[in-house]
Parts: C-alpha cells; structure tokens; sequence
C-alpha cells in the first residue's frame, strides 16, 4: 500500500468523498471516537433487550426476505446469522479491486458505528481492525442487485470478519482468512443475533465507488479543459468565445468554471496572437472547439449533483431493521439504492459526453483539410509514416464503448428473493461500468494531450501560451515530441499516467489557477 495518509476518525462529522479516497487509496487507518463506542453500546442493549423478548423482530428472531415470516429460536439465532453470511456470500467473476473493497468495509463501519444497527463493539473493532491490517477480503464482481444493500459483496467482507473465506494481506497475497487474521493478532467474530444482517444491508459499495469517481472526474474535467485549450491552439482557433460576458448570457456554474479555465490556459498565447490580425478569415470554429465549456460544463454540472447526493448518503444510517432514537427498532426501505445508482448513470453519460468531444478534436489535428496547415496524421513524412493516425483510432474504439457504457442500469430491475425484493436498483452494476468509464475518459485525454502537444510542437516557431507551454514540458520529460514513427502504446500509457497522478494540472496551475 502507499504512504498512509493521516489517521480518519469515525464518528461526529460525516465522511467526504476526500476522506473515503484517503482511507481505499491511500492506505489511512481509522480511529473510533470514544462517543462513536457509546453509540455502539446503547445501540446494542436496545438490540439485546428485543432478542430476550417474545414478539417476533426482522432479522433478529426471524428469517430474512421471503422467509421473514419464520421465527428463530433463542439457541438457533447465532446459527441463522452465521448461515446468513455464508449463504450470501455467492459473489462471482473477477475481484473488485482493493480500494473498492475498503471503501465499502469504511463505509459499512461508518454505519455500524453510528449505533442504529444494533451490532456489539467487539464486530465494530474488528473490521476496524481489518482496515487498519491492510486485510482486504476478496470480493467478486457480481453478486450486487442494490437493494438491500450490496448484499453479497458486503457478505465477503463479513466472511473474512468470521475467518472464512479468503482475503489478500496487506502485501497483496492471497491467503485464507482464519491464517491472514491470526497473524494480525485478530480474533475472528462470532456473530450475535442481527449482526450478519447489520454487516451486509447497505448502499456502501456502490456509495464507495460513487465517492472515489466524484474525486476522480473532478481531476480529469479540468485536464478536459487543459487539452482543449491546446487543441484550441494547434488548431488556430479562437478564445474570443470563451469571453466571461457571452458566458454570462448562460449562467451555468459548470460552463462558467470551464470558460474560466480556457481563457486562462490561452491567456498570453502567441499561437492564438498569431491569427488575430484583419487577414484572418475565419468566421467560426467547429463545435469541438467552440462549444467546449458548454459540453465540459454540463459534466462539471453534473458532478456536482453527484457531489451532493454523495454528502447525503454520507450521512446517511442505511440498515434493516434500524435501532431509532427513542429505542424502537423498525423495518424500512432505506437500503434502496436508487438515489446513488440514479446519480452514477448520469455521471457515465457525462463522462461519455466529455470524452466524445475530446475525440471530434483529435480528429480535425489528423485531417489536413480541417487542421490549418498540419501536416497529415501529424505524421513526419506522410505516407511513410502514419504518425496520431491509429492513436485517434483507439480514442474512437473507448469513445464507442464509452456511449455503452452510458446507457443507464438502474432502469433494468430484475425481481429477487420470490418477488419479496420485487424492485432493485442495480446500482453496484452502474458503479462497476462508471469505473470502467473513468478509466476510458482517462485513455481519451491523454490521446487529446499527445496529439496537442505534438500538433503545438509542430507549429514552431511559434509558441503555445505560458500555461499549456508548461503542460506540453512536462509531457516532453516522458514522451519525445515529433519525428519518425515510434511505439506509441507505451506514449499513451505515460500520457494517461501524467493525467492520473496529477502531474498535467500541476503543470498548468505553475502559471495559472483553475477551477
């Protein structure tokens, strides 16, 4: 794991996608606050005082879904808990990936910990205890309809808390659960009655993926910003559009911010300097180029709703049945995962959006018809060589699976559990295609980054602005600029690594701010 961040206390404020990201990424351990061990406590007693009473209570003296209706003996409970838990834990295909897995385990102990779920300390601690190990359980890519919760990737992690199961230790074997946890010096939990059902009926790994893209696409909608601004350039367009009184006639905050960002990534560019003058007679630029802070400001727009129905879900209790405030515990439909699997739909047409206008400006670079005295592919020596040709090519083939991955999954409800759960949200699949459409948005910039930088380069003597300048030096520290055709899959690959770690932000924000 990487450099552990600082330690995140549980409990009081709730948690920020920021916060979720320090904790599945970066490795930061989680402190229980002394008032979040009261909560657990008074929870508890509330929990144990209904399993000693006669009168039935879901999920903790009767069965589950379809089989609600059965009561449990008093000796046969720990049994049904256990069963619960292996039963569910039916995931299958590949694993999700580890800062899923601990995102999901962060936030179902942010909720174990707010005292509604009724669970005893000891379990609280122990995930605890896992995240804080670097034990993260094995997980699978299906399994989640969302509803009722993530059930059964959330049932692998309870697994692993029971010593079952398999995990990968904090070096990343894969290993039994029962060795990886006795060598941390982690008993396992034997689970009390409502603890399996408190342990899996939540929205937290579809809220954890959720969390992570909001802080994912914030980076990568204004690396859309600096590779259209270079595009811009390469292509002679203008900035005059971008002007802060015609953005004003369209007061979208996205719009504005993005508007913002390009005439600041432009501000004092000699290339765009360069074709300002009376003999210029270019009327309009394409769309591509024109209308970018409309398409990048929609998705910026767009990320903030999901910003905001994260914060609520954050701070949300998401169990079944919840212990109130007042001691009673009551069944409700809470773990519904519409309003998060809603939100993660949106953001994958957004992304789709973005990257789409992404590729329409590559493409105007490659074609000399279109570019403004570029030469062909931005190839060396047309016809030898094929220079950006086949990099649009693959930008094309992420952009046509981004579109289908834009199609929404939370319209396709599949009825469960003998027409108990009759209505899910599949909102784990919307989340598990969202990742897949960050990663190509990723792929899709950095093709945009190298063909701008390459097209910039190819317009000496003239200069590209202070601002992209600097992108277009931090690229050439890892990528050479025009010649001869070269193996480029390992370009794109350092391009989409300078887009991931920072680095094409921070070259731009040594000149200037952006939003």
């Amino acid at each position: 794991m990487s450099t552990a961040a600082p330690s995140l206390t549980i409990g009081g404020a709730p948690l920020t996608p920021a916060q979720v990201l320090d904790v599945a990424r970066h490795g930061a351990r989680v402190v229980l606050a002394e008032d979040t061990r009261k909560a657990v406590r008074h929870g508890r007693e509330r929990v144990e005082a209904l399993a000693a009473g006669e009168q039935p209570a879901y999920g903790v003296s009767t069965g589950f879904g379809a089989l609600a209706t059965r009561h449990i003996a008093p000796d046969l409970r720990a049994d049904l808990q256990r069963s619960l838990i292996r039963s569910h834990a039916a995931g299958a295909g590949p694993e999700a990936e580890r800062e899923v897995v601990r995102a999901l385990m962060l936030l179902r102990l942010r909720t174990l910990c707010s005292g509604r779920t009724g669970v005893r300390s000891v379990t609280v601690e122990t995930l605890a205890g896992l995240l804080n190990a670097g034990i993260t359980p094995i997980v699978h890519e299906y399994g989640s309809l969302g509803c009722s919760g993530d059930l059964a990737p959330l049932s692998h992690v309870a697994l692993a808390l029971m010593g079952e199961g398999e995990v990968r230790d904090a070096s990343g074997e894969r290993r039994p659960a029962g060795e990886a946890l006795a060598e941390a010096g982690i008993a396992p939990v034997v689970l009390a009655a409502k603890e399996g059902l408190a342990l899996i009926n939540g929205t937290d790994g579809m809220l954890g993926m959720l969390a992570l893209a909001c802080q994912d696409l914030g980076r990568l909608l204004t690396v859309a910003d600096i590779t259209a601004a270079m595009s811009v350039e390469a292509l002679l367009g203008t900035d005059r559009v971008f002007a802060d009184e015609l953005q004003r006639l369209r007061p979208h905050p996205g719009q504005a911010a993005s508007a913002s960002n390009l005439r600041a990534l432009l501000a004092g560019s000699p290339v765009v300097a360069s074709h300002q003058g009376p003999d210029c007679d270019r009327v309009q630029d394409a769309y591509s180029l024109r209308c970018a802070p409309q398409v990048a400001g929609a998705a910026r727009d767009t990320l903030a709703h999901a910003h905001l129905v994260a914060a609520r879900e954050l701070d949300s209790v998401i169990d079944n049945p919840v212990v109130l405030e007042d001691g009673r515990v009551e069944s409700n439909g809470n773990f519904h995962g519409a309003p998060v699997a809603h939100v993660l739909d949106f953001l994958a047409i957004a992304v789709a959006d973005t990257a789409s206008i992404a590729e329409r400006r590559t493409d105007r670079m490659l074609d000399v018809s279109r570019s403004h005295g570029l030469p062909a592919f931005l190839a060396d020596d047309p016809g030898v060589d094929s220079g950006h040709m086949i990099a649009q090519y693959t930008q094309a083939a992420v952009v046509s699976e981004l579109k289908r991955l834009a199609a929404p999954a939370s319209v396709d409800s599949i009825p469960s559990s003998a027409m108990q759960e009759d209505h899910v949200s599949m909102g784990w699949s919307a989340a598990r295609k969202l990742r897949r459409a960050v990663d190509g948005l990723t792929t899709v910039l950095a093709v945009e980054l190298l063909t701008a930088a390459r097209a910039l380069d190819l317009r000496s003597p003239l200069e590209p602005g202070p601002a992209t300048g600097a992108v277009v030096r931090a690229l050439r520290e890892h990528v050479p600029g025009p010649g001869p055709d070269r193996h480029l899959s390992p370009e794109i690959a350092a391009a989409a690594d300078l887009v991931t770690d920072g680095t094409v932000v921070a070259a731009a924000e040594s000149v200037t701010p952006l939003a």
